[in-house]
């Protein structure tokens, strides 16, 4: 069967979703299970956007063996210097520029006449070719552009040393149709071809992404792109996980394989989805809670006597095992180190030792502890890997009829522990009042919410918040028995994030001062 490639730009793309602010640890730990999903390459991020970013997809590349790893950048030389700074020490560096081909953004965005826009591809893709072994070209809105001009500037850009030809759906404007006859023109009317991948990268805005990159994948193309739980800016990406099963299940239609690991999709899913605060809805496709779940009597009766008869995906096939060893009190390090391993959670022995100690502490509150919960505990932990940031100490709340006052200790980066009180009209107005006089500086709630890791009186709560704080947003999350201790935990790391945020804006600021 034809192998297609597997292009994952979820710490790109996807954390371009408003509200998302993933931290250099959480960006590794994503990329670490992308390397164990199986994807062929992963764009880490945009290293020429910020120091952060270049920090990250630098962290990445120095770890990912198994898979390429790529950077974005503009048809600019600076954008390109920077990605092979932060890529060259990866195992298959690899770089890809896009710039805008539709007459909209070529004479409202770009401000260039068609001419300039193909000399700008040709040179950027040039200087890249020097220096990358793999250099991925992209025609920004693809789909709204002169299709006898993506032929000219597309065969430019192959000349000048690109090995994929990425056509994307920008604005999620093209049908299934129309995307596979892009493909077939392209094919037939540019002369080089042949020497370079062709590529497909989908936006969702009319609900058509998968089906156009199936579409896209039916008439031949080498390279699909997309995104875990299909996050990325306005209504998402490609949803992979949906691609792929389709592809799995559906392979007498597609015949084509790919090398992804298919039972690490639901960890996957559940590691972007608890990192960047995005919840999967229940219906979702392959990943929501209802997608393996019968409550009507006539599929319950079907599904009992035989699986097939409502469920086209066994659960097992993409991740959702019928494992039933159930940890709790009288759990040892032996079973619970075992059931990390078979979540897929790797660890140093400190990091070890300091989550099974928290679930030991959990077992006191909680009877069974779920996969969920281990992994709620792991991510919480920041994978041993977080920066000093403040942490709560402890948490103590009185109510009376009309205010709520709170006392919050919380450990300083320094160290220090602050301790500080404050009132408000309810639990939570309190906990961010507190926290505002910890920190000394004047914040502001865009964004509050909770959900449970499981069902039950005893779940894990998992709070998100997303707080303006000095001039900087941040979101932030936090895991606790109780919803409490848990809000006070989110204000705390969405402080953090901003705070390390600015602290590398500083530092890139005297680095450039003293250049």
């Amino acid at each position: 069967m034809r192998k297609v490639d597997v292009f994952d730009t979820t710490l790109r793309d996807g954390e371009q979703s408003a509200g998302v602010n993933l931290h250099r640890h959480e960006k590794l730990e994503i990329a670490l299970q992308l390397e164990r999903y199986g994807v062929d390459v992963m764009e880490a991020g945009f290293p020429a956007s910020s120091q952060g970013d270049f920090q990250s997809v630098q962290d990445i590349a120095r770890r990912v063996k198994s898979c390429s790893v790529a950077g974005l950048a503009r048809a600019s030389r600076g954008d390109i210097d920077a990605a092979w700074e932060a890529l060259r020490e990866g195992t298959e560096p690899r770089l890809h520029i896009f710039l805008a081909t539709s007459p909209i953004h070529m004479e409202y965005k770009l401000r260039m006449t068609p001419d300039a826009v193909v000399a700008a591809a040709e040179d950027s893709v040039r200087y890249a070719a020097a220096k990358f072994p793999y250099v991925e070209w992209s025609a920004e809105d693809a789909t709204r552009s002169d299709w006898d001009f993506l032929v000219r500037i597309v065969t430019a850009a192959i000349h000048a040393g690109a090995s994929v030809i990425n056509l994307p759906d920008t604005v999620g404007y093209t049908t299934p149709e129309e995307y596979a006859a892009l493909f077939q023109y392209l094919r037939e009317h540019v002369p080089n071809a042949h020497k370079a991948k062709f590529s497909a990268h989908c936006h969702d805005d009319l609900g058509l992404a998968v089906s156009n990159t199936l579409a896209a994948i039916a008439v031949g193309v080498d390279q699909i792109e997309g995104t875990i739980n299909g996050i990325g800016e306005r209504a998402g990406n490609a949803a992979l996980e949906e691609v792929l099963t389709a592809l799995a299940i559906r392979k007498d239609v597609y015949q084509v394989e790919t090398s992804i690991q298919l039972e690490q999709t639901a960890l996957t899913s559940k590691l972007v989805s608890k990192l960047t605060g995005l919840i999967v809805p229940p219906n979702k496709a392959v990943v929501g809670n209802n997608a393996f779940a019968h409550e009507s009597g006539i599929h319950q009766d079907g599904v009992l006597k035989h699986t097939l008869t409502y469920e086209i995906i066994r659960p097992e096939m993409v991740g959702y095992g019928s494992n039933r060893m159930v940890l709790g009190k009288h759990s040892g390090r032996h079973a619970f180190r075992e059931k990390c391993i078979e979540l897929g959670i790797h660890f140093d022995e400190e990091t070890f030792l300091a989550l099974f100690k928290a679930f030991k502490e959990l077992t006191d509150h909680k009877k069974e502890v779920t996969d969920d919960d281990i992994l709620a505990l792991y991510l919480e932990s920041g994978g041993g890997q977080q920066e000093r940031g403040y942490e709560l100490e402890f948490l103590h709340v009185t109510y009376t009829e009309n205010r709520t006052t709170t006392a919050i200790g919380a450990s300083a980066p320094s160290g220090r522990v602050i301790r500080e009180v404050a009132t408000g009209a309810g639990t939570v107005e309190s906990i961010y009042n507190t926290v505002e006089r910890i920190v000394e500086e004047k914040m502001e709630l865009q964004d509050y919410r909770i959900q449970s890791t499981t069902g039950g009186q005893d779940s894990l709560a998992e709070v998100y918040v997303k707080v303006a704080l000095g001039g900087g947003v941040g979101s932030g999350r936090g895991v606790d028995n109780d919803v409490l201790a848990a809000s006070a935990k989110a204000f705390l790391d969405a402080v953090n994030r901003i705070q390390w945020k600015r602290q590398l804006g500083e530092a890139a600021l005297a680095a450039t001062a003293e250049g």
